[in-house]
């Protein structure tokens, strides 16, 4: 397998993305090539005071930088030899198999959309976040921001490339489908979502019907599709309540020697259930829909997360997961038609 990093994405690139990737060879002998994309100076400079000196490893020359500050579309257009840019053209051209980026997440959408366009019968992409669940330890989240205006087309494509991606790389059979709503009440819902419940219900999709933003941690849940403006929304919200929980915790542990001694035994069950509602365990989030493997990490991922953002990149391939999305779509289109 052959995998393009994006060397330079992420909040304290390239240094997380290096070591992440020297974790990753480490690991998973089934890389075969591993493609460091960046400026080539930079890249050279940080491989060598890193220790990277795996022979998987081939440094791709790209100059340009994506800041956050940049629009999505725009730096495609302009910044034609980013890091980005140049990952995703790998992939493209079939050198890569995959591409892996902890960076600007709008231009990681837009370049991989632009330059692989969408699989056959798939309109828009849509991220697919991944979330703790209490039953099913995860449920994924789509569209988690990739595109904020979706008509229900869209969400019944969610729908099943979700089911698919649950299906062939974590194993579960019959994926359940919740509809992000404001009720579980049939009938519950915007214009949108009652639209979509029809499309779904008339599938062979597992539908369970509404379910409310607790069900996606709460109940058996494999899959919560919505518009990729409520899922960032959504998404956003998640990560500021799991910082001030924590947080919170520290504060009180600290505000007396009882509550300290007591913090420090129940210190292990707090990092454990840290590692498992962290993003940096599950590594990052495929862009499901585009006619490549695209995998988003989050933008402060440590070398962990990296590591892991790439094992899902190679799992992703060696499942053949777009074949399967694409099989599956076109089983349907006499219902998008």
């Amino acid at each position: 397998m052959r995998i393009a990093l994006d060397v330079m994405g992420g909040d304290i690139a390239p240094a997380q993305n290096l070591l992440g990737a020297k974790q990753a060879l480490a690991l998973f002998p089934q890389i075969e090539r591993l493609y460091l994309v960046g400026p080539e100076a930079t890249v050279r400079e940080e491989m060598a005071k890193h220790g990277l000196q795996d022979a998987r490893c081939e440094i791709v020359n790209a100059p340009d930088i994506v800041l956050m500050t940049d629009s999505a579309v725009k730096s495609v257009r302009q910044k034609k030899n980013s890091s980005i840019n140049v990952s995703v053209e790998l992939v493209k051209q079939g050198t890569a198999d995959a591409v892996v980026s902890a960076g600007h997440t709008g231009a990681a959408v837009a370049s991989s959309t632009l330059k692989l366009r969408t699989l056959e019968g798939v309109e828009r992409a849509g991220i697919a976040c991944p979330m703790p669940n209490l039953v099913n330890d995860t449920c994924h989240l789509m569209d988690a921001g990739a595109n904020v205006d979706s008509r229900p087309i869209h969400l019944f494509h969610y729908a099943i490339m979700g089911s698919i991606y649950r299906q062939f790389m974590l194993g579960v059979e019959n994926p359940v489908i919740g509809l992000l709503s404001n009720g579980e009440e049939e009938g519950k819902g915007n214009e949108l979502t009652r639209d979509v419940t029809e499309l779904l219900r008339a599938s062979r999709l597992n539908f369970r019907g509404n379910v409310e933003g607790r069900d996606i941690f709460l109940n058996a849940v494999d899959v919560a599709i919505c518009d990729g403006f409520v899922g960032n929304v959504f998404l956003k919200g998640a990560e500021g309540l799991s910082k001030a929980m924590f947080t919170l915790i520290k504060q009180e542990v600290s505000a007396s020697l009882r509550y300290k001694l007591g913090g420090l035994l129940i210190k292990p069950a707090i990092k454990r259930v840290q590692h498992r509602g962290s993003y940096e365990a599950v590594g990052g989030s495929p862009l499901l829909g585009v006619n490549g493997i695209t995998i988003i990490a989050h933008g402060s991922s440590s070398p962990f997360a990296i590591q892991n953002a790439i094992r899902v990149a190679t799992e992703a391939v060696k499942h053949r997961i777009n074949a399967r999305i694409q099989e599956e779509i076109a089983r349907y289109l006499p219902v998008g038609g």
